[in-house]
C-alpha cells in the first residue's frame, strides 16, 4: 500500500506536528521545506519523538525542476500543503509577495501532482477566508471572500483554485481545512512554535514574555465589540489540528470530491482571557500594554466545528489550559527556539 504523505512546508510548527501524528498511523511524510520560516532541527525532533527516519528535501516550491525530481522520485499517494508565506500585518505591507509566493507554490505542487498521478491533496486554509463575519459561530456555509488582507485572500483564492481542479477533474480529491488559531505544543516539549524576530501572533508574544525575553504583551485594540473588548479568537491545540489532518487523509480513501471543514473548537477566547490561562500555566503575572488596533484585524471569530466530526469522526479533545501549559513547557524548555538559523530576505522569486 502507498502511505506516502508529501508534506509541504512539513518543518514549521503545523508541519512538524502533523508528521508526528502520520507517522503514528502508520503513514509515510515526505517532507518539502525551503526553511525560510522553519529549522531542520523540527525534523530531527520529530524523528526522536517518533523513532522515524524521515525523508526531507530542504526545497522551495518556486523551483519547478528540483519539485519535478521529488514527485518522480517519490510517487505520493496524497499532499498537504502547509507551505507558504503566512503573517497578516507583512501580508498588508508586502502583498505582491505573498501573492505571488503563495498561488505559484500551490500551481506548482497540483501540476507535478497530475504528471504523477497523485490525486489527494489537504489545503491548509484558514478561518481568514470568512473575513470579518457578519455572525457566529462560523460554518462552512457562512459567506467567504470578504476578506479583509492579502495573505486570507490567498488562501480565499486558492480555495477556489482547487475547487476549479476537482470540478474539471473528477478523479482529484480535495480537502479544504479552515483552521482557526492552532497555539500549544507537543506534550514532549520537543516540538514547538518557533517564529522569526518579533512574533506576529499572540499565544508565542505570550509565551516570550513569560520566560522573560519580552517585557510586555503588546494588545492591539480595546475597544473592539467583545465582552472586555479585546478580540476574540478560536483557539485550537496544534495537536488537535494535527490529527485534523490525519482524519482528512482517511476521508479521502473515500473518493469524497471536494471538502470543506472548519477546524476550531467552537469556544472563543479573548486576548485577555488567554493571557489569564497562560498566566496560570506559567504561576505569575504576565504584564500587558494596550496598543491601537492592527490594520486586517477583526473582533470575533470562531467555529461551528460540527461538520468535521459528523463527517470525519474528528473534534478537538484540548483545552485552553492543554495549549497554554504545553506551549509554556515548549517554551521554557527551549527558550531560544530550534537556535540560530539563516532567515532569508523576503523577495519575490527563490531558488533553491
Amino acid at each position: 500500500m502507498n502511505n506516502k504523505v508529501i508534506v509541504a512546508g512539513g518543518a514549521g510548527y503545523i508541519g512538524s506536528h502533523t508528521m508526528v501524528e502520520l507517522i503514528n498511523e502508520g503513514y509515510e511524510p515526505i517532507c518539502i521545506d525551503n526553511l525560510y520560516n522553519s529549522s531542520p532541527e523540527a525534523v530531527k525532533r520529530v524523528e526522536i519523538i517518533t523513532g522515524k527516519k524521515i525523508r526531507f528535501y530542504e526545497a522551495d516550491l518556486l523551483n519547478k525542476p528540483i519539485l519535478h525530481d521529488i514527485f518522480k522520485e517519490e510517487r505520493p499517494e496524497s499532499v498537504i500543503m502547509f507551505a507558504g508565506y503566512k503573517a497578516v500585518g507583512e501580508s498588508v505591507e508586502k502583498p505582491l509577495p505573498y501573492y505571488y509566493n503563495n498561488l505559484i507554490s500551490l500551481m506548482n505542487v497540483c501540476d507535478e501532482m497530475k504528471k504523477n498521478g497523485c490525486r489527494n491533496i489537504i489545503f491548509s486554509s484558514s478561518a481568514t477566508v470568512y473575513g470579518d463575519p457578519e455572525r457566529v459561530p462560523l460554518t462552512e456555509e457562512s459567506p467567504d471572500g470578504r476578506v479583509t488582507n492579502p495573505y486570507g485572500r490567498t488562501k480565499s483564492m486558492i480555495e477556489k483554485i482547487l475547487a476549479d481542479i476537482q470540478k474539471a477533474d473528477k478523479d482529484m480529491n480535495v480537502v479544504l481545512l479552515r483552521y482557526f488559531n492552532p497555539i500549544g505544543a507537543h506534550e514532549s516539549g520537543l516540538i514547538g512554535e518557533d517564529p522569526q524576530g518579533i512574533p506576529n501572533n499572540l499565544v508565542p508574544y505570550v509565551a516570550q514574555v513569560a520566560v522573560g525575553k519580552r517585557e510586555a504583551v503588546h494588545v492591539f485594540g480595546n475597544d473592539y465589540d467583545t465582552p472586555d473588548g479585546t478580540g476574540v479568537r478560536d483557539y485550537i491545540h496544534v495537536v488537535d489540528l494535527a490529527r485534523g489532518h490525519v482524519a482528512a487523509l482517511r476521508k479521502l480513501k473515500e473518493n469524497p470530491g471536494l471538502k470543506i471543514y472548519n477546524l476550531g473548537t467552537g469556544n472563543g477566547y479573548s486576548v485577555l482571557e488567554v493571557i489569564k490561562a497562560y498566566e496560570r500555566a506559567c504561576g505569575h503575572e504576565i504584564p500587558y500594554v494596550i496598543e491601537g488596533r492592527r490594520p486586517g484585524d477583526i473582533a470575533t471569530s470562531y467555529c461551528d466545528p460540527q461538520k468535521a466530526f459528523l463527517e470525519m469522526g474528528w473534534k478537538a479533545e484540548l483545552g485552553i489550559n492543554d495549549m497554554c501549559m504545553d506551549s509554556y513547557r515548549w517554551q521554557s524548555m527551549n527558550p531560544e527556539g530550534y537556535g540560530d538559523y539563516a532567515h532569508p530576505p523576503i523577495a519575490l522569486s527563490e531558488e533553491s
